[in-house]
C-alpha cells in the first residue's frame, strides 16, 4: 500500500510558477497530492500548466512588485481553495551589470522582485498560513552567502531574502508556522541559460568559481530537493547539498582570501563583461521571471 504524503490535500501558493524552478516544483507538489495555486506574470503559461496538472489546481496572474496584485492573487487563492497551507516566494530576476555600470532602475527592480516581492508575498499570505500553522519558503540563493563581481544586485537581494527568512522564522515560531529558505546554486533554467547566451564572460566566470558554483544542476533535481524540503518543513534547502559549505564558510568566502582569488580573473573578466553588457543594450535576459 502506498504511503500518503504530508502534502496530500495541502494548498501551496507559488509565485513565479510559469517556468523554471516554480513550474517544476508545482508538478512535483501536485504529484504528492498538494493542490497548487500557480501565480505569475505569464497567463498563457500558467493556464497551460494548470491544465496539465488538472482541475484540483488553479492559476492567478500576479505581479510581485505590486502589492494590490499580490493581495488579489492571495485572496483569490484562499477563496478558491478555502485555505493556504504553504507559500513559496519564488519569483526572481537577475540584472546584468557591475556596480559601476548598472542601470539604477535595473538594480532597483532586481531588489524589488527578489527581496521586496518576497516580503509582499509572505505579508499577504501570512494570515492564512498562520491559521493553518503552515509553512513559508523563501527562495534565496547560493549568492546569499557568496557575493561575486558582476552579480551585486542579485547577490544583495538574495542575501536580503535569506535575512528576511531568518527574521520571520523567529517572529512566527510561537504561532506554529515554520519558515525555510532555499539556496540553489546555478540551475539550468531559462534565466541561467539566457545569461550564458548573452554574455560569454558569464560562462567563463562560472568555470573559474570554486565548487559548487562552477557547475549547473538540472531544474528537475532542484525542484525535487525543494519539494522534499516543503514536505518536511525544512529550515534550509541547499541545491546541491554542497551549497551548505558556502554557508558554513561565509566569513572565508567574503574575506581577504576570496578577494585575492578573485583578483586572478576579475581584471580581465569584469571589463569584458561590462563591454558585452553595453553592446547587448539591455539589463535583463529574454525571460526575466523564473
Amino acid at each position: 500500500m502506498a504511503h500518503s504524503s504530508p502534502l496530500d490535500g495541502r494548498v501551496v501558493l507559488i509565485t513565479g510558477a510559469a517556468r523554471g524552478i516554480g513550474a517544476h516544483t508545482a508538478r512535483l507538489l501536485a504529484a504528492r497530492g498538494a493542490r497548487v495555486s500557480l501565480t505569475g506574470l505569464e497567463p498563457d503559461r500558467l493556464k497551460a500548466l494548470a491544465a496539465e496538472l488538472g482541475e484540483r489546481h488553479a492559476w492567478f496572474e500576479c505581479d510581485v512588485t505590486d502589492q494590490k496584485s499580490v493581495d488579489a492573487a492571495v485572496a483569490a487563492t484562499a477563496d478558491h481553495f478555502g485555505r493556504i497551507d504553504a507559500v513559496m516566494a519564488n519569483a526572481g530576476v537577475a540584472a546584468y551589470g557591475t556596480v559601476r555600470t548598472y542601470d539604477p532602475e535595473a538594480f532597483a527592480h532586481t531588489v524589488d522582485v527578489n527581496l521586496t516581492g518576497a516580503f509582499r508575498t509572505v505579508h499577504a499570505a501570512l494570515p492564512h498560513v498562520i491559521e493553518r500553522r503552515g509553512y513559508v519558503l523563501i527562495v534565496a540563493s547560493l549568492a546569499s552567502f557568496t557575493p561575486v563581481a558582476g552579480l551585486a544586485a542579485y547577490a544583495a537581494s538574495k542575501a536580503g531574502a535569506d535575512s528576511l527568512a531568518c527574521a520571520l522564522r523567529q517572529e512566527v515560531a510561537h504561532l506554529g508556522v515554520a519558515v525555510g529558505s532555499a539556496h540553489p546554486s546555478w540551475i539550468d533554467t531559462d534565466m541561467v541559460r539566457g545569461a550564458k547566451r548573452d554574455l560569454s564572460s558569464f560562462g567563463e566566470a562560472l568555470r573559474h568559481m570554486p565548487p559548487p558554483a562552477n557547475s549547473t544542476t538540472s531544474v528537475e533535481k532542484c525542484a525535487a530537493a525543494i519539494t522534499a524540503g516543503i514536505e518536511r518543513r525544512a529550515r534550509r534547502i541547499y541545491v546541491p547539498r554542497t551549497v551548505a559549505g558556502a554557508n558554513w564558510l561565509r566569513a572565508v568566502l567574503t574575506g581577504p582570501l576570496a578577494d585575492r582569488v578573485a583578483a586572478r580573473t576579475t581584471p580581465t573578466l569584469i571589463p569584458r563583461m561590462e563591454e558585452e553588457i553595453s553592446a547587448l543594450g539591455r539589463s535583463f535576459g529574454a525571460h526575466v521571471r523564473e
